[in-house]
């Protein structure tokens, strides 16, 4: 039924760093996704090829440390390059299966020189076609250590049977005016992919539900030290000082009410499958539209920039 929508929450940890390791897992679950007969798989933020944990264990704000250059250089090593067919096989599997994905990814974007991070949230269709890469507008707190900020270009959602959905990611769902945009896109399924934890998620993902009168999603990653790879650049420092378990899940959905759906699921990596009902989306917008009969653009509007953001323009 097209008012209908079955979910897959991609609820797992990557192998650590490791983009093709990372990668043959993804495929794996687009697998078991499809086998549930899955419409939208999420996985969490940058889970090709991992969320920069390392820095808060290896003293990442002291200038000039060897462990932190020779760890970055891996990172950049292992990142995503859309535009080389990265994510190709992954995109073969969308299509074959007709399933969507919205996946977290780390970028290396030579648009930009090719030598930056990009923490990006790209959305696959069902056709096996990249419609967005969005590159995360502001890292929080010590990812500005190992990720560049983004730019507007991918705030853009699309159509998925009734609905049309959008996604951001981690503490962007924090920012007022970019949550706003999404809305005045027209988005009543978000998406809010996060690194893991459900201190994170059990609070925003039923504000924004709330908020914006749309189902909510929050997809994290679980992660714990039985997922360092043999190859990890100085592995074992990184096991002597990390915590046994890096990312517990979170992973949630709230209904346009701003009650649960499904609550934080945490403690165990597994692939979460949920139907939601389109016309709770109508239900909820009787009485409060935020981007429609409850917004007043003769007295707020907001502008949004969705240009490419480039050092050089090059004419040939």
């Amino acid at each position: 039924m097209q008012n209908h929508l079955k979910l897959a929450l991609a609820q797992i940890s990557p192998v650590w760093l490791d983009q093709k390791g990372t990668i043959t897992k993804v495929k794996e679950t687009i697998h078991t996704a499809a086998e549930n007969n899955a419409e939208l798989l999420i996985f969490g933020e940058g889970l090709v090829p991992g969320y920069p944990f390392w820095l808060a264990y290896t003293d990442g704000a002291s200038w000039d440390l060897k462990i932190n250059k020779e760890i970055h250089a891996h990172y950049m090593h292992n990142a995503i390059q859309v535009e080389n067919g990265d994510l190709d096989e992954i995109c073969d599997l969308a299509r074959e299966h007709k399933l969507a994905v919205y996946l977290g990814i780390i970028e290396r974007a030579p648009d930009r020189g090719g030598h930056s991070l990009y923490c990006s949230l790209v959305f696959i269709s069902n056709k096996g076609e990249i419609k967005s890469v969005h590159r995360k507008l502001q890292p929080t707190y010590d990812e500005r250590l190992t990720w560049a900020q983004g730019d507007g270009h991918g705030l853009k959602t699309h159509k998925l049977k009734q609905f049309t959905v959008g996604g951001l990611n981690c503490w962007e769902n924090w920012m007022p005016l970019v949550r706003a945009a999404m809305y005045g896109l027209g988005e009543n399924l978000h998406i809010a992919v996060w690194p893991g934890s459900d201190h994170n998620t059990k609070d925003i993902t039923r504000f924004i539900a709330r908020e914006s009168r749309s189902f909510v999603v929050s997809v994290s990653s679980f992660m714990n030290k039985k997922d360092f790879p043999d190859n990890l650049p100085h592995i074992e420092h990184l096991l002597k000082k990390t915590p046994e378990i890096l990312a517990n899940g979170g992973s949630c959905i709230a209904g346009p009410d701003g009650e649960w759906i499904l609550a934080p699921v945490v403690g165990k990596e597994e692939v979460i499958f949920q139907t939601i009902d389109f016309n709770a989306v109508y239900e909820e917008r009787q009485n409060f539209d935020p981007a429609g009969h409850y917004s007043r653009p003769d007295v707020t509007r907001l502008v949004v920039n969705r240009q490419r953001q480039s050092t050089i323009e090059v004419e040939d």
